[in-house]
């Protein structure tokens, strides 16, 4: 017996969050990676609180994260933070 596949909005970002962090195994576990509203603008967010010491990522690794966010149509923006507080904004 076939299910039904859950095509609501929020199933397809979990989905790819999932496979963003598939395609991302140098991003340690304990990062929170998540999608926020910014205006009319959707950011990807990476948050260092419970792991700031990986933070700053190498520039090979970002330009990684770039392409792996573009290829799956995460947002044009990403954040790094540690909780409240924005260490750095990378536009695409």
């Amino acid at each position: 017996m076939e299910f039904p596949l859950d095509c609501t909005s929020a199933n397809f970002e979990k989905v790819a969050l999932t496979k963003f962090r598939s395609l991302t195994p140098y991003l340690p576990t304990q990062i929170i990676i998540s999608r926020e509203p910014w205006g009319r603008f959707t950011v990807l967010s990476l948050d260092f609180q419970d792991c700031p010491h990986y933070f700053p990522l190498s520039q090979e690794q970002n330009q990684n994260l770039v392409e792996i966010m573009n290829q799956l149509g995460l947002s044009n923006s990403i954040i790094f933070r540690i909780g409240n507080k924005i260490l750095g904004w990378q536009k695409v």
